[in-house]
């Protein structure tokens, strides 16, 4: 179009010209970003920025127009559709360029905040008008909502005295009534909500950076008391995503007999709603479980909440049939790529999983008495189940780090409360076929199978996870009453591989598996020995593991033979000793990222003592937490190095990089390198005296038995220790300490790197941010 031939400034009164731009009848946001490529829109910006300016401030008086008059003819819903298409395909251009940055936030004269007087001390910026014309057309009747009004030859509705909270675009929280699903409305809300998330996309245009405070501007207008729309909106989002059923109205295969224009609808909404929900928890005063703000529960008044309205909401949120339809609706869609693994296409396939863990996240975050609803029944099992199959899934894949990040990171937070360790006792029957041994047990049996596959069999870079892995397992262990063979095999497996001299040797937190492994130990020998015969029998044939811990040689010679070792077994966990047996029938191995596959680099994550904070279990079961002079210091006395997350830090990849960076002459200073000093302060800290006991007392016991009965058969020896009893023998059980994660400014920017990374690869047609020059995160090829 001539805007991108003429280097003239166009005067903004000459609508003739400017009116081509949104006129045109049938054009589809596919053709806009056809007609515009990106090279004109920079050489507009470069060459002619005047004409560039006033083509925005034209298209958002356009969507100003058509939200004031209500867009009741044709021909206008089609000029506010095309300048939000404009507006869409120009923003990222607008935001790339910090010296247009500021543009949307500078005044228009004449468009004042007051009604009459056209004072420009009064005037509203760009970006706020654009803002308030896109909330207005989301509640547009007959445009974006259904009309309520029964006669045509009646008035049309006046758009700024309608309540848009009649309105609100479905059934579930806070709203009863289910409107007719008409597709066109669906349509046109996605077109105007994809313009909202290119609005708030500016966060991708700034480098990351720790500092909580520079909150996006466009969101926090947004989210604000400014916006009239916002309960409204809030709701509609939220029951938008959670009522959606992909499987097409309930009825298997019916999403192949007719288009399914509720899915991008649900995909941007969930997008645009993790978004607004972007807010660093760890700065501001969290609200404690009755909701109250600490320190302020003697007040008469309630404290104010966060700014936010958005997050304000999310954490109101309180009704038990709010929140069952929240869950079941997040489960639903969770569990869809399941269903499709024993249904094949009965259910159409959804691609915006990882949308809704950032957003079921979020919810926990925020909302602590959704957290306890979701702990308090078994259901919380349908949001486990879907999160271990996509760990398992993606475990090899370097494309889906952040995925497997976000997974863990739940888990994380579900284990800190005891409910989470109770629930996962319950069997596990749904048979998901999934590449993992084949066993019969309980949900713990399934969580400890999958975190073993992970870490012997995924990809390096998920070793920054190893801590969170093994932490959650601790977290849980204290409460699991029966483990079955295939996990208990696991478990010694896993502490088999990471106490060779060479793996503790190697890095200088290698030690801390080792620890965590034990506490598994100890946890459930002290509280649950009872049913865990399967765990002590494995401890018992494995006994020569932990006499080589409790006997680990500290000399220097031994050291140094211990990391000459290594260079003969460059995996960091041999698979070799692990029995995996069948995997599950119709399950697929995992798959490496196909090469060529886009994705985009993640923020550090911040170490596991960061990351939790340490709390102790009383014997009425509340929790107290520690002082965190205390809780700051690993095992051995010194705290962890945070770990980035693109940094292996133990088997042979990373020294071999580390020597490629590194000059041969300088690889002798400035490289940590263990010390006999060192491996004491630890090894002398190894918690290894309740199970040297139970060796001590149960060994020779089981022994005489086989000698007695010439036995060599498993299940009389796991008879005798599912009767036996330690009861007095042991040495005085420990306090339990979890572990219970900790909103820190370290995740809150993991979350929006990953977050926005994931908003920019999934937003391919059309590819609103491609090939822009963003700054948030790196795009890479695999």
């Amino acid at each position: 179009v001539n805007i991108f031939v003429s280097p003239q400034p166009v005067e903004a009164t000459d609508d003739a010209f400017w009116d081509q731009f949104w006129a045109h009848t049938a054009t589809s946001v596919q053709d806009v970003f056809a007609l515009v490529p990106a090279a004109e829109i920079r050489a507009v910006r470069e060459e002619s920025p005047s004409n560039l300016a006033t083509l925005c401030y034209k298209a958002v008086e356009k969507l100003v127009q058509g939200a004031e008059s209500g867009c009741h003819t044709e021909k206008e819903r089609q000029i506010v559709l095309n300048c939000c298409r404009l507006l869409t395909r120009i923003l990222p251009y607008i935001f790339e360029d910090p010296d247009w940055r500021g543009f949307f936030w500078s005044t228009v004269p004449g468009a004042g905040r007051g009604g009459g007087d056209d004072d420009d001390e009064n005037a509203r910026p760009l970006a706020e008008l654009l803002l308030l014309a896109v909330t207005d057309l989301l509640f547009c009747p007959d445009f974006t909502v259904q009309s309520h009004r029964r006669s045509t030859v009646d008035t049309a509705e006046d758009i700024h005295s309608i309540d848009s909270c009649e309105y609100i675009w479905e059934a579930g929280v806070g709203f009863a009534h289910s409107p007719q699903p008409n597709y066109i409305h669906d349509l046109n809300r996605t077109e105007l909500l994809k313009l909202l998330l290119t609005c708030f996309s500016e966060a991708m245009y700034l480098p990351p950076s720790s500092d909580s405070s520079n909150t996006n501007p466009w969101v926090q207008f947004f989210c604000s008391t400014e916006n009239r729309h916002a309960l409204p909106l809030f709701t509609s989002l939220l029951n938008v995503i959670c009522a959606y059923d992909p499987v097409g109205y309930g009825i298997p295969y019916n999403h192949l007999l007719f288009s399914d224009y509720r899915e991008p609808l649900v995909e941007v909404a969930a997008q645009v709603l993790i978004v607004t929900l972007d807010y660093d928890s760890s700065t501001s005063s969290s609200p404690t479980v009755d909701g109250t703000t600490t320190g302020t529960a003697m007040d008469d008044v309630d404290p104010p909440g966060p700014d936010n309205l958005f997050v304000n909401y999310l954490s109101r949120i309180h009704r038990e049939e709010d929140f069952q339809f929240i869950l079941k609706g997040v489960a639903r869609l969770l569990s869809n790529p399941l269903v499709q693994t024993y249904l094949p296409n009965s259910a159409k396939k959804i691609q915006f999983h990882q949308e809704l863990l950032v957003l079921f996240w979020k919810l926990c975050d925020f909302n602590k008495k959704f957290l306890f609803f979701v702990l308090k029944s078994s259901d919380v099992l349908d949001i486990l189940v879907p999160i271990l199959y996509f760990l398992n899934d993606a475990r090899a894949d370097q494309s889906r780090v952040g995925l497997m990040h976000i997974g863990v990171f739940i888990l994380l937070l579900l284990s800190g409360e005891r409910n989470f360790g109770v629930r996962l006792n319950k069997p596990y029957s749904v048979r998901v076929p999934m590449d993992i041994p084949v066993f019969t047990g309980t949900h713990a049996d399934l969580l400890i199978i999958v975190f073993h596959k992970i870490i012997t069999s995924g990809h390096q870079r998920l070793q920054p996870l190893f801590d969170c892995l093994l932490t959650i397992i601790v977290n849980v262990s204290p409460y699991l009453k029966s483990l079955s063979m295939v996990a208990a095999n696991k478990l010694l497996h896993l502490l088999e591989a990471f106490s060779t001299t060479w793996f503790l040797f190697s890095a200088v937190q290698n030690h801390h598996l080792v620890f965590f492994l034990l506490e598994v130990f100890n946890n459930i020998i002290q509280y649950q020995f009872d049913g865990n015969s399967n765990l002590i029998y494995a401890v018992i044939r494995k006994r020569n593991v932990f006499h080589q811990l409790a006997n680990l040689p500290t000399d220097s010679q031994s050291i140094q033979k211990g990391l000459q070792r290594k260079k003969k077994t460059p995996e960091p966990v041999s698979r070799t000793n692990s029995q995996d047996g069948v995997s599950m029938e119709g399950s697929h191995p995992a798959a490496p990222a196909e090469p060529g596959t886009l994705k985009t680099s993640l923020a550090a994550t911040p170490g596991i003592d960061k990351l939790t904070e340490k709390s102790q279990v009383s014997e009425d079961g509340t929790m107290r937490s520690l002082a965190p002079e205390a809780s700051q210091l690993s095992p051995e006395g010194n705290p962890p190095a945070a770990l980035s997350d693109g940094e292996p830090w133990s088997g042979e990849a990373s020294h071999s990089r580390r020597d490629r960076r590194r000059p041969s002459s300088a690889s002798s200073s400035g490289q940590w390198t263990p010390t006999p000093d060192w491996v004491m302060s630890w090894k002398s800290k190894l918690p290894l005296q309740t199970i040297m006991r139970l060796l001590q007392v149960l060994v020779p016991q089981v022994e005489k038995i086989c000698i007695d009965k010439g036995l060599t058969d498993e299940s009389e020896i796991l008879k005798f220790l599912q009767h036996g009893t330690l009861v007095g023998l042991l040495p005085v059980p420990h306090p339990i300490l979890i572990r219970k994660y900790q909103a820190n400014s370290g995740t809150a920017m993991w979350f929006r790197t990953y977050m926005w990374g994931v908003i920019y690869l999934r937003n391919v047609d059309p590819p609103v941010w491609y090939d822009t020059d963003v700054k948030l995160f790196e795009i890479q090829r695999v």
